[in-house]
């Protein structure tokens, strides 16, 4: 089966499909910080759930369904993590961005902020999505300070959203950026991102 595979960049950062290849670097930084999973649906410290959550995203692509995409930090060639596009409703023109994390050698770098704004930046102006929308625990304070930093707004609370990897429930949080919204931040939040942006996409034969 042939797919599309989608190639984002700016100037800090080079985001690629997520390849099963992609377990030894993943495994040398999720193994890190084994309490940066506390409020994710999978502990990708363990090696069992860390090829899940690869082979998850692999099948995603594969089907058209999501586009999960290795960060890569440009200065140096390292992988510094991994986020993703999902949930895409094309008639509604609604997408998610999640399954998301950064290791904590890159946190405070800007790395999660280029990767957001490209991941945002693909969604509205290439798939032309009306809205975007993260959700992440209400409690995972770093998480939420990163949204509202891309321009993310707080919606809601969801109560006992999700089953987490360790048997406790989720309380979660949705945030959104809208179309219009969008518009602005370009001039704003993301002026100085504009110029350095690139995409490109290439055939994958995934037989």
């Amino acid at each position: 089966m042939t797919v599309t595979d989608i190639f984002l960049e700016t100037s800090k950062v080079f985001l690629r499909p997520v390849q099963p290849v992609d377990y030894g670097s993943f495994w040398a930084l999720t193994s890190l910080d084994k309490d940066m999973w506390e409020y994710f649906s999978l502990n990708l410290s363990l090696p069992v759930q860390l090829e899940k959550w690869i082979a998850e995203a692999v099948q995603g692509k594969n089907a058209g369904t999501r586009l999960p995409f290795t960060i890569i930090v440009k200065a140096t060639g390292s992988v510094a993590g991994s986020s993703s596009i999902g949930n895409i409703a094309w008639y509604d023109k609604r997408a998610e961005i999640g399954w998301s994390w950064l290791a904590p050698t890159f946190r405070g770098t800007g790395i999660n902020f280029h990767a957001k704004f490209c991941l945002l930046y693909y969604a509205f102006e290439v798939m032309n999505m009306e809205r975007v929308e993260f959700k992440t625990g209400v409690q995972n304070l770093r998480a939420r300070r990163g949204l509202e930093k891309v321009g993310g707004v707080a919606e809601g609370v969801l109560r006992s959203h999700s089953l987490l990897w360790n048997g406790n429930r989720r309380t979660s949080i949705y945030y959104s950026v809208l179309k219009d919204e969008w518009e602005g931040y370009k001039k704003t939040i993301f002026a100085d991102l504009m110029d350095s942006f690139k995409w490109s996409s290439a055939a994958s034969n995934n037989e």
